[in-house]
């Protein structure tokens, strides 16, 4: 039995799925949660908190508890938007929003640190330190966590360290997974367009054709990573959109190309664009074409502290059972979490949500689910770490 003296019977199972699919029927956008932060706004003001902020980062809340005992400052992080996707699932609770739904397991988030705001509240003597319940907008490529932190949500009180969660489709329901350093991948964009000469396509030698230049680049790209960087460092470029032309016979005049790069080691998240550059100037003169290339730095790599991340593998081991504690391999996915951590030291973990066919489809898929299990498991992790005062789980 835990610290917490937890038991089976003392998750708050219906309650989490009661919000979770709440939640998920009424899914909203990234930067415009308005709905969903003024129902948690309001659960939390129900907890006789200390304090709680809204608008931080635009749409994000933050609820701050000061505990009976002597600790740090803590930072328990739930993202709380959705995707523009349709969903496909027939089931009650389905999203009651055309183009709109919970595809990534976040709906599940709010509703495991709302539970555990509840908990923690309820015994507030016997918290160690402070908590600083965040419940973030904007994850889904806007970099809500980022807002959050310009909005300073790290401070007032001052954030000593931080733990947040990804329910995942990966694993199975009942594990966690851990990493020690960076654990998901940066995650950077680049737009890229060709400016060739258009002309008619039975008489290329008139023209300069931007898609032969554009499918050269496309491939070249490619030695990038094959080549250039050694295969112990993961990396990943890929052009996502190709647009040219409007028509079969004719050579347009240009060729559009956008794409994403990955990286987790920071020296090779930072060569990429001078590498990128090299090969279009070398096939621009060589093929004739010119053109414009931008790079927009994203998502840096989510890089776990080995001191904190130890607190989630001890309490995972007590609480869980040491086989249910899975030391996870590196995830091509970026996670704005990933700011956050670069400013305090925090963990990063993933729990298992696949709990047979209907709940194994991929994140960002039309018919992603989770087994709701999954929310008890992810509850009692928050609850528990949220106990740890000093540097081990003990």
């Amino acid at each position: 039995m835990s610290r917490l003296g937890m038991t089976a019977t003392a998750i708050p199972h219906d309650d989490l799925v009661a919000t979770r699919r709440r939640l998920h029927a009424a899914p909203e956008l990234s930067m415009v949660e308005h709905e969903t932060a003024a129902y948690v706004a309001a659960e939390l003001s129900k907890l006789g908190l200390d304090q709680v902020r809204t608008g931080i980062g635009q749409t994000g809340v933050l609820g701050t508890l000061k505990g009976g005992q002597p600790g740090p400052v803590t930072l328990l992080r739930a993202d709380m938007d959705a995707l523009p996707i349709t969903e496909l699932n027939d089931v009650p609770y389905r999203s009651q929003r055309a183009g709109v739904m919970h595809a990534c397991g976040h709906d599940g988030h709010v509703s495991i640190l709302l539970a555990a705001a509840r908990a923690l509240a309820a015994r507030r003597a016997e918290v160690p330190g402070t908590l600083v319940f965040c419940f973030q907008p904007g994850e889904e490529g806007h970099a809500g966590a980022k807002k959050m932190i310009d909005d300073g949500a790290l401070e007032g009180p001052h954030v000593d360290r931080t733990f947040a969660l990804h329910l995942y489709s990966g694993l199975d329901v009942g594990k966690i997974g851990v990493r020690d350093g960076a654990f998901f991948a940066s995650a950077d964009e680049f737009d890229l367009t060709v400016r060739g000469k258009g002309g008619h396509g039975a008489m290329p030698q008139l023209a300069v054709d931007p898609v032969t230049a554009g499918a050269y680049l496309v491939t070249m790209l490619q030695t990038i990573v094959s080549r250039e960087i050694a295969p112990k460092d993961p990396a990943v470029i890929t052009v996502g959109q190709f647009v040219s032309g409007t028509t079969f016979n004719v050579i347009p005049d240009e060729a559009k190309m956008r794409g994403t790069v990955r990286a987790f080691d920071p020296w090779v998240r930072k060569s990429m664009p001078e590498r990128m550059e090299r090969i279009l100037k070398g096939l621009a003169e060589s093929m004739r074409f010119e053109y414009d290339f931008d790079y927009h730095w994203s998502y840096p790599p989510t890089v776990n502290a080995r001191e904190v991340n130890d607190l989630v593998r001890a309490v995972g081991r007590r609480e869980l059972g040491a086989t249910n504690v899975v030391e996870h391999d590196i995830v091509m996915w970026a996670e704005d979490m990933s700011f956050m951590q670069e400013a305090r030291p925090g963990a990063y973990f993933i729990v298992g949500s696949r709990g047979g066919e209907a709940t194994s489809f991929p994140h960002h898929n039309a018919r992603f689910d989770v087994d709701e299990r999954a929310l008890d498991v992810g509850y009692r992790m928050m609850v528990a770490l949220a106990f740890v005062g000093g540097r081990t789980a003990a």
